[in-house]
């Protein structure tokens, strides 16, 4: 059973920070480059970040570049999104999955709440 699971949500004001993490098992997964997307009320689906199997290479959304962090550790199947310098626009429920084919159901997501 492939399982995705995201913590470390939350509310926050304008420039702050959160950790979210991606727990995943049920695959290989040091077979898969992996992703985070967000979904706001109103706006598609969105990819925000991904990070290569080797965590060599990085992307990042133009939106994003230079206040987000991916890492990952293989070890323990887990990817780790650092957020800082957080805006309203950021507020989404956030998700990881496989990139860029999204290849499993997506799990609960995290939500994470920045207000002005």
């Amino acid at each position: 059973e492939v399982q995705l699971v995201e913590s470390g949500g939350g509310s926050v004001q304008a420039g702050g920070s959160l950790k979210l993490s991606c727990a995943a098992s049920g695959f290989t997964f040091d077979d898969h480059a992996i992703g985070w997307y967000r979904h706001a009320p109103g706006k598609e689906r969105e990819g925000v970040s991904c990070i290569a199997i080797s965590g060599g290479k990085t992307y990042y959304a133009d939106s994003v570049k230079g206040r987000f962090t991916i890492s990952r550790d293989n070890a323990k199947n887990t990817v780790v999104l650092q957020m800082n310098s957080l805006k309203p626009e950021d507020t989404a429920v956030y998700y990881c999955n496989t990139w860029p084919g999204v290849r499993f159901t997506w799990g609960q997501g995290t939500q994470v709440t920045v207000s002005s």
